[in-house]
């Protein structure tokens, strides 16, 4: 079993208040979670306007499928256009 943690550090551009945030993070954690089927929640920078760190969970049977996805829900989030990913580190553990 292979369980795969990704954090990503997001900056929003656009937002000018915590309302804002909240509506382009849920947006994005929606989209992402039923896309790739992936846990998802904001982690960190929870009261900063323009910020936010997202952890992203999956696991598998198969380690190169756990790196993939993470690497996907990554790209995809990119591709986006809501957010800038600023920085992101993805975590592997098997057991």
């Amino acid at each position: 079993m292979t369980v795969g943690c990704c954090k990503i550090e997001l900056r929003i551009p656009g937002s000018d208040s915590l309302k804002a945030k909240r509506r382009v993070v849920k947006s994005v954690k929606e989209r992402v979670q039923a896309r790739f089927n992936v846990g998802i929640a904001e982690v960190d920078r929870l009261d900063d306007w323009q910020r936010a760190t997202l952890g992203v969970v999956t696991v598998s049977n198969d380690s190169r499928l756990v790196d993939a996805t993470l690497s996907k829900v990554v790209s995809w989030i990119e591709l986006s256009g809501d957010v800038l990913v600023v920085d992101y580190e993805i975590e592997l553990t098997s057991q």
